[in-house]
């Protein structure tokens, strides 16, 4: 994550003394922003009940997964350069540019004749959606700089879209492919795309001339060879977790770590880096913040991925009908959220994040244990009304940490390092769900064993929250 030297460089205004309580951000602006922003989230989620789909289309599982791991991987650099490229070229550009991006990965996506035409629908989309959030994040900022106005409302917009629209994923996503097949998944982004393309032509401020920069100048403050080693140590990574289900090639698993190894000597020294590692590694709570919301993040894409596809294959339903059945997980979802920010502002972090980690661990070991094909549906739906509250929870309390943790010249670092752990979170679920599914002989162990995943990540959670919860209280 580059610091925001590049391109537009501009100081932000001090702010004046003496004036009156600060106004918050317009609801307009933010909920503008907000109908881009949830574009990642949304695809992120609604992919899981398309995969039968393709898989019955395209080809095998193994294959399909990749359609998975293009968009995570492609995600978790997009994500971060692009708080480059809008303090380079401006932030409304780059969000607009963003849009357009994700308008043509639609078309290309929904017309689809092969597997690899799919792959690269997904890897421009990933591009595309990659902008809108740290765009978003870098216009509230400047306009909370230049009005003297509270970003935090902003924010808690932004963040209640995104996770309330991951949330509702499958369920939206079910009612497309059950209607008009796989494809619609991808023909959704064009409208959803355009309405934000025009709120926030109209909403947003301009942005300021493009500062001149020779080319040589731009490829430099982009860190071109970050990048390039942070995505091979990504790929090298899924590559050697996608080979444990035949027979283990362990010179994925030495590649990535020379590649790792590479990646932080060569950010240490970036004038420019992709990703501040120093800032990362030298704040602790920043630090184990960021390895707390990998792990939830895991937890989150493990159900929200397997779930659709049991559903589809254990209860024999069509994908509009599981949409539906997931309906009650999907609104505690967007409730959780909203008391989410309401415990954190009254009782801290330890509270919100204990009752995320809690229902993690009870939502895990049910479907570990207790959840069959054959299952009575009160049992499920009471299963699936735990698994909605531990992402609000989760992520309210994360993000939160994040933003009183960080310093201030490490915030949009910590900000827009955030939704790559997300990326990333996705990335090793989608692995774990393909090394579950390799020897199961039903859809039932398939699910038992992802339960059992997530029930384990609940528990560790769980124990580092108590474990460590004098020094979260004081946040």
């Amino acid at each position: 994550m580059s610091a925001p030297t590049t391109g537009q460089e501009r100081a932000s205004p001090a702010r004046p003394q003496g004036r009156a309580e600060e106004r918050d951000v317009p609801l307009r602006l933010s909920a503008s922003l907000g109908t881009g922003s949830m574009l990642q989230p949304l695809n992120s989620s609604m992919i899981g009940v398309a995969l039968v789909g393709i898989a019955t289309q395209f080809g095998s599982a193994s294959s399909v997964a990749w359609v998975l791991s293009a968009f995570y991987i492609t995600s978790a650099v997009s994500s971060t350069v692009s708080g480059a490229l809008a303090e380079m070229f401006g932030p409304k550009r780059v969000y607009l540019v963003g849009l357009a991006a994700i308008a043509l990965s639609a078309v290309v996506g929904g017309l689809a004749p092969n597997l690899a035409v799919l792959l690269l629908a997904r890897v421009l989309l990933a591009i595309g959606t990659g902008t809108q959030y740290p765009s978003a994040m870098t216009i509230v900022r400047r306009y909370a700089d230049d009005h003297n106005a509270r970003a935090s409302s902003a924010i808690v917009v932004l963040s209640v879209c995104s996770l309330s629209v991951v949330a509702l994923g499958p369920t939206i996503g079910g009612v497309l492919v059950g209607v008009w097949g796989w494809q619609s998944i991808f023909w959704v982004n064009v409208p959803v795309a355009a309405l934000a393309a025009f709120l926030v032509s109209a909403v947003a401020p301009k942005d300021g001339p493009i500062t001149r920069l020779g080319f040589a100048q731009r490829l430099r403050r982009l860190d071109l060879p970050g990048m390039g080693a942070f995505a091979l140590t990504v790929t090298c990574s899924m590559l050697f977790l996608l080979s444990l289900t035949t027979s283990p090639d362990w010179w994925w698993l030495v590649a990535a770590a020379v590649l790792g190894g590479a990646f932080v000597g060569l950010e240490r020294r970036a004038p420019y880096p992709f990703v501040e590692v120093r800032s990362l590694t030298g704040n602790r709570t920043l630090a184990t913040t960021m390895l707390r919301a990998l792990c939830t993040y895991i937890a989150f894409y493990l159900v929200f991925l397997e779930i659709p596809q049991w559903l589809q294959t254990a209860r024999a339903l069509s994908p509009e009908h599981g949409g539906l059945v997931q309906l009650p997980m999907a609104v505690v979802g967007v409730f959780a959220t909203i008391a989410a920010g309401r415990v954190y502002a009254r009782a801290g972090a330890v509270s919100t994040l204990l009752t995320g980690t809690l229902s993690l661990l009870v939502g895990g070991a049910a479907l570990g244990f207790g959840v069959r094909h054959d299952s009575p549906w009160l049992l499920l739906m009471a299963v699936f009304l735990v698994l909605g509250v531990p992402n609000g929870f989760n992520n309210i309390g994360n993000q939160n940490l994040v933003e009183s943790s960080a310093r201030p010249h490490e915030l949009g670092v910590a900000l827009g390092f955030y939704r790559t752990v997300q990326s990333i979170g996705a990335l090793v679920a989608a692995a774990i769900i393909f090394f579950a599914q390799h020897g199961a002989g039903s859809a039932d162990t398939v699910l038992h064993r992802v339960g059992l995943a997530v029930g384990v990540i609940g528990l560790v959670l769980t124990a580092e929250v108590v474990l460590r919860r004098k020094a979260l209280a004081r946040r």
